[in-house]
């Protein structure tokens, strides 16, 4: 007698859990389709970068002057000559002269010197950061001078002072969409939770605010900064009054979204589970938005770094010896110095470069910022 023995069944087949991406998540890949978003990234990424080693990518200091080179035009890197191609990159030397008719002192180019570029040069000692001393620089020469960007009426490196400017016009820009952050999302957190009363004196608020035209309000509040105040009390002051502006767009942003999440049911189970209005309010309906905020916060920062160069450029802002992109272009007031020294509106060049690059990552964002949308 034959037994069979029925067949095992088969095996069930393991049950995989769906991959469930993130807010975060969906957002990033979403940017990253963006190519002048990326870009943008790039290019802030490549400024934040120099800006924070300028002591060592800048061959000079922000200070140092090079009497024999005074309003010098840029000077060209080369790898030729008449010779043909050498390894080792040089600039031409260079030898003052007088023009004959303005009897104004000019440079003109010795094509049978050459000074070798060299690099991780001995210079001026700076002190990095404030961790340690050093007089390493990346570049330079040792017999002559290389001044890539030209010099100043005083001589000094134009290269050299828009590594140190970045610096500080990125860092008031940062402080100042910190700040406008903190107040934007507390005043209009409060304003779209609670509504009423406190909302309409909110609104009337930054209704007269943003009435004010903006150029005129910077000029009255920055011209009643003390004339004797330091230049780190002036960039203090100059960083909160840009800040205690800008805070009033976010606001508005924020209040708006709270008005129509605050009536939402997990915000009503919030309440009856005993939550308190600042819990619910930071940790259940901001988050809610955040992608939505930090879209406003990439957009608001060349506000505030234009706001900041305006001011510098008119004499109002920032000024010597704090090195931001305003104050370089100070110098380029005047139609004479613009005409016979034109590389000083190269700040200018840097200014639009933030600018661009913090507007491509602010679309960017706010494209991501939806990820279901088509």
């Amino acid at each position: 007698m034959t037994v069979t023995t029925a067949a095992p069944p088969p095996r069930r087949a393991r049950l995989r859990r769906p991959d469930v991406a993130t807010q975060w998540q969906l957002v990033w890949r979403r940017f990253r389709k963006h190519r002048l978003a990326l870009v943008g990234v790039a290019i802030i990424a490549m400024l934040v970068v120099t800006s924070l080693f300028a002591e060592f990518l800048a061959p000079y200091g922000p200070s140092e002057r090079n009497p024999r080179y005074v309003n010098g035009p840029p000077m060209l890197i080369r790898v030729m000559d008449a010779d043909g191609f050498h390894l080792r990159p040089f600039v031409f030397g260079r030898k003052m002269s007088r023009d004959p008719v303005t009897l104004r002192p000019e440079p003109i180019v010795d094509e049978t010197s050459q000074w070798p570029l060299q690099f991780f040069v001995r210079g001026q000692e700076y002190s990095f950061w404030g961790l340690f001393r050093s007089d390493f620089h990346l570049f330079g020469t040792e017999n002559g001078f290389v001044h890539l960007f030209g010099t100043d009426d005083l001589g000094r490196d134009v290269f050299s002072r828009n590594l140190y400017a970045a610096r500080v016009s990125l860092s008031v820009g940062l402080i100042g969409v910190s700040v406008a952050f903190v107040l934007g999302t507390l005043i209009g957190g409060i304003a779209g939770y609670f509504g009423g009363l406190i909302d309409n004196l909110t609104m009337r608020l930054i209704e007269f605010i943003r009435s004010i035209p903006t150029l005129p309000l910077w000029l009255a509040l920055s011209a009643a900064l003390p004339r004797d105040w330091s230049a780190l009390q002036v960039y203090l002051a100059i960083t909160l009054i840009l800040a205690l502006i800008g805070w009033t767009w976010l606001a508005r942003t924020v209040r708006s979204k709270l008005l129509a999440l605050r009536e939402e049911e997990y915000v009503m189970a919030a309440r009856l589970a005993g939550c308190s209005d600042a819990r619910i309010i930071g940790r259940h309906l901001l988050p809610a938005f955040m992608s939505y905020l930090i879209v406003d916060l990439t957009i608001s920062f060349p506000e505030i770094l234009l706001a900041e160069t305006a001011l510098s450029f008119l004499g109002l802002g920032l000024r010597e010896p704090v090195e931001s992109w305003g104050v370089m272009l100070n110098a380029a007031q005047n139609i004479r110095a613009i005409a016979h020294s034109p590389w000083l509106l190269i700040p200018g060049a840097f200014v639009i470069l933030a600018v661009l690059a913090f507007n491509f990552a602010g679309d960017g964002l706010r494209d991501a910022a939806d990820p279901y949308a088509k």
